[in-house]
């Protein structure tokens, strides 16, 4: 920084200031409706967009690989999500899904995205009838390019590990991609972690990424691995050391029961918490079992007022579904993004009842639980109850 001297200095701030003043005397009187930066902003990032699903690929036994076309794409940063729309039955609903694809993959005369969906275990609802339904040609809702569970240079260490288990390995395909790309300056080593090596999602895919900058450790959980040669058992505190430099950055993506068992091991390891991230993980399965839920309310239903200006609809909701998915299912358009309580998307004003909200999924600032805002993904009715929807 060059110093001109104090009094050059101190009266820098009032020399700008009679500057500024002197370009709105003489600026014009007409005013200028175009909005250059506006316009570049909402050309590279325009929201809600149309994409076409031009392929379906088997991705492993038990998954699908789904890829998408538009004539643009926003772009985005490699392990950020999208949102998907769908009609399902008279019910309007949205769910996240972490990207597969790389942001370069975006660019070009023939721009894509794809997202890699695992048939539920159990009853998925929009998992499973994206799995057993979708076809090429259809068209979707979307929004791409969401999420902070992306590399930073200046956050994270230049050597990550990242954690992934099932269809957690997504975001880390996208940034293995971009790495050996030649997009992305990190190193990166994926420990992967999976039942059955016959079931193993992507495993061609990421082996085509690796390099000097990206190694893939598969670990296998399984009772049956005879032949199998590579590590075996969970993603412990030893697996990890293993593999981990000196200073590293953690990403963990997979299962809830995953982040909880990875968490610990990375606390063993006295891992700083400025050096572990962790992706939303969704809405919980079961909000009754988790702690404060009152199990006098559960299977009971309730009374939903919801207002749009001045309109008002009346819905009915369980106790033991979220806000959200209660106007999701009465057909009721509510902008939704990350359905982890995090986004901030779905907030809604609570204007007169009583909820709970999962402790596991509390986004909301000091401010929105002072003035009864929450996010609807993550709140719970106990009582007939009345919100305030914004306009979509």
């Amino acid at each position: 920084m060059k110093v001109k001297g104090f009094l050059k200095d101190v009266g820098g701030a009032s020399r700008v200031t009679k500057v500024r003043q002197a370009k709105f005397d003489n600026a014009s009187a007409t005013p200028k409706p175009f909005d250059p930066i506006g316009a570049t902003a909402r050309a590279l990032h325009p929201g809600v967009i149309k994409l076409t699903l031009e392929e379906i690929k088997i991705a492993s036994p038990t998954a699908k690989t789904f890829v998408f076309t538009a004539p643009h794409i926003p772009y985005f940063m490699a392990g950020q999500f999208l949102t998907i729309t769908l009609n399902i039955g008279g019910s309007r609903v949205t769910r996240p899904y972490s990207i597969s694809s790389a942001p370069y993959q975006t660019r070009g005369e023939h721009p894509i995205v794809e997202i890699t969906v695992r048939k539920p275990r159990a009853n998925g609802f929009v998992a499973d009838y994206l799995y057993d339904n979708a076809k090429v040609g259809d068209v979707y809702e979307s929004e791409v390019g969401l999420g902070e569970f992306h590399y930073g240079p200046i956050r994270d260490a230049h050597d990550v590990v990242a954690l992934a288990g099932g269809s957690g390995i997504t975001p880390f395909l996208s940034m293995a991609r971009e790495i050996k790309h030649g997009k992305l300056d990190m190193n990166l080593t994926i420990l992967f972690g999976s039942v059955d090596e016959s079931d193993i999602i992507l495993r061609k895919e990421l082996e085509e990424c690796v390099c000097d900058k990206v190694k893939v450790v598969h670990v296998l959980s399984g009772k049956e691995l005879k032949g199998w040669k590579g590590e075996k058992g969970f993603l412990n505190a030893d697996i990890i050391k293993k593999y981990s430099a000196k200073d590293t950055t953690y990403f963990v993506c997979g299962p809830q029961v995953m982040y909880e068992f990875v968490g610990g091991e990375l606390e063993k390891l006295g891992v700083p918490k400025r050096r572990i991230r962790f992706e939303v993980f969704g809405s919980p399965t079961d909000v009754t079992k988790l702690p404060g839920y009152p199990v006098e309310k559960v299977g009971k239903t309730v009374k939903m007022k919801v207002m749009r200006g001045i309109h008002e609809d009346v819905i009915e909701a369980r106790c033991d579904e979220s806000i959200a998915t209660a106007l999701e299912r009465a057909g009721l358009k509510i902008h939704i993004g990350c359905r982890s309580g995090a986004c901030g998307f779905c907030r809604v004003k609570v204007l007169e009842g009583e909820y709970y909200v999962s402790p596991k999924n509390d986004g909301r600032r000091a401010a929105d639980k002072d003035f009864n805002y929450v996010h609807s993904c993550a709140t719970y009715p106990l009582t007939d109850i009345k919100i305030k929807l914004n306009i979509a």
